[in-house]
This record gives structure tokens, sequence and C-alpha cells, in this order.
């Protein structure tokens, strides 16, 4: 399997720069996989396809602004560092760019100086692992110098960081947000709940393992980073109670997807667990305790679109892909969203 396969083409216009308001006024295509069948809706239409115990399952995770701009000490020479994953109070492991000014021993400056870094060492995937030094409370101090790690794609300035960030966002730590979780409202998720559907936090922590590309040639030649998840013994227990009731197990983004995947039997018996998943999901793999999704448009010859060809099939996934871009859906983080029935 190439990782070609996963190519279509994109009109450059359709790539949204900016979130729709309100929320849940976004488009909506929805995709039969058992007849083929697709349906334009709203968002907002959503309570359209949900049924009475259901599990509606969410992540939980909230983005840092985790892009920090600085420079090596001593020196006016322009480095900038991406937060992905905290290894200790002090220690991260992120991005460098540009990487030869943050060569192991090398210490950058943020803030002028008010928050500091040194370069342990390189990790296997070309990232850096650093250690900060500042004075008071470093999430204090992130907050105030970080920028929020928007996609290279998305070129106009973000007016409200909320917009970023789903209305259910609790722990922070993700370097990117689980976007299909943005078109949900506080007044639609009320409405999902009063419909007797469950709505069940997991948490997945989203870095490089999601939005890093695909350069290898061959699909099975790519390897995931790792991220952090956990699913509590109450989450698990109510996305298994939703099953033995006859509800269906919905996921909200393709985060979710991997992390009950993650800790699924073949049963499809989900368990409680807490660590970190390098989880890689390809037509072929087995989806087993999902029943549908709830997704945005994804980059192509990504991870991601590799994901949502395993629940639908690749042909069907290409050809919905087909049907949104001639309807001129918007695509990617800001963009429109799918429900895979």
């Amino acid at each position: 399997m190439l990782t070609s396969d996963f190519a279509y083409d994109l009109p450059q216009e359709l790539i949204a720069q900016h979130p729709v308001e309100p929320r849940d006024a976004s488009r909506l295509l929805v995709v039969h996989r058992d007849t083929g069948a697709i349906e334009h809706r709203v968002f907002r239409q959503i309570t359209d396809y949900l049924r009475p115990g259901d599990a509606v399952v969410i992540n939980d995770t909230r983005v840092i602004p985790a892009r920090l701009l600085g420079n090596r000490a001593g020196s006016e020479g322009a480095v900038e560092l991406l937060l992905l994953k905290r290894l200790d109070r002090d220690t991260w492991e992120a991005l460098a760019r540009p990487g030869r000014k943050a060569k192991p021993g090398a210490a950058l400056e943020f803030g002028g100086g008010r928050l500091r870094a040194t370069v342990l060492r390189a990790t296997e995937a070309g990232g850096r692992v650093v250690r900060f030094a500042y004075e008071g409370v470093f999430e204090e101090i992130l907050d105030e110098l970080g920028k929020m790690p928007l996609p290279p794609y998305i070129h106009e300035p973000l007016q409200d960081r909320d917009r970023y960030q789903t209305v259910y966002a609790v722990h922070d730590g993700s370097a990117a947000a689980p976007t299909a979780g943005l078109h949900f409202t506080p007044e639609l998720l009320e409405r999902v709940k009063a419909m007797g559907v469950d709505i069940v936090p997991v948490l997945l922590h989203v870095g490089l393992g999601t939005f890093r590309p695909v350069k290898a040639r061959e699909v099975a030649e790519h390897r995931m980073h790792s991220e952090e998840y956990e699913v509590t013994p109450e989450a698990a227990a109510r996305i298994n109670a939703a099953r033995a009731r006859g509800g269906r197990v919905v996921c909200v983004g393709t985060t979710t997807v991997r992390t009950l995947e993650s800790v699924a039997n073949e049963a499809g018996v989900v368990h409680p667990g807490r660590g970190d998943t390098a989880i890689f999901i390809t037509p072929g793999v087995a989806i087993r305790a999902v029943d549908a999704l709830i997704t945005n448009f994804h980059l192509p010859e990504s991870t991601l679109l590799m994901l949502i060809s395993a629940l639908m099939g690749r042909e069907q996934a290409l050809a919905a892909y087909a049907e949104a871009v001639r309807e001129r859906y918007r695509f990617f983080s800001f963009g429109d969203a799918m429900l895979i029935l």
C-alpha cells in the first residue's frame, strides 16, 4: 500500500482560514457506509443521526500555547520551539526550528530571558529534549509568552484563542486541537444529552503522532510518534455499557478512535488504561470498538485519512472527499465535518 494511494486534489481556496460562527453552523457531510449514500446537512443536525443509548466519546484535552519564539542566548538568531510532550516538571520534548540553532548544549531564551531552555539531546524523530529554567509558575509564563500552535496551512491570525479549543477542553497538554470537537456548542451538547445519549470523555494529548506527515513511500514504513492517553475505569464502563444495551460508540475525532483502539480487546471491549500509544490504523487494521465517527476533512496522504479509510474503505473515503470538493466544503482544522455511519 503506497502513501500516494491516499492523495486527492484540493483547491487551495477550500482550506478554511477561520472557523464559522456559531460553531455548530458548519456543514456536515453524512456518509452511510452500508449503502454509500451521502447527505449534506448542517452540523447542529447531528442529533438526527444519534439514538438514545448511544455513547458519544469526546477527547477533553486542552491545547496549550505551545509555540515559543525566541533566540539563542547571547545571539539575535531567531529560534522556535513547538512543545510536544511534557516529560517531567521542567523537561519537554519539542520540535525546534531551525534545528542547527538548537543542537545539544545550546542555550535558548524566550521573552527576554524570562524563560530559558537548554537543549539536552536530539530525539529519533528529529526533535529535541529541552529543560526549562524560570522564576515563577511555568504555566503562567507559557500562557503569556506562548502562541497557539496553528497548522502551517492557516495563514490568517487567530483573533480568539478559545476558537482553537473545544468547549469541553479540560486537561492541558496538546500541541494541536482535536478539531472534530470544535463544532460542538454547550447548547448542542445539552440537546444530545437530553436525547439519552451518554457523552463520555477520554484523553489523548495531540502531538507529533497525529500531525506528522507521512514521508515514506510505503505506508507500512511510516512510524507513528507516541502520544499520551488515558481511559478511566468510569469511561471504559460507560462505553462498554452502551454497547451492551445495543447502543453505538460514536467517536468525535480520530484521536478518540486511536485512544479506544489502543485499549480495546478483539471483541471490542474497552479496558481502562493510561500510557503512551503509537497505534497506526490503516486499511486492513480491524477497528473493534468504534461504530461511527464524527471527523473533519484531512490532508492528502495523512495518517488521519488512512484511519478513516480503515473505517469506511479507501475508495469510499476518496469518493466522499471528491463529493466534498465538488460541493465546496471547507477543509482541515477550521473546516466542515463528516459523519461516517
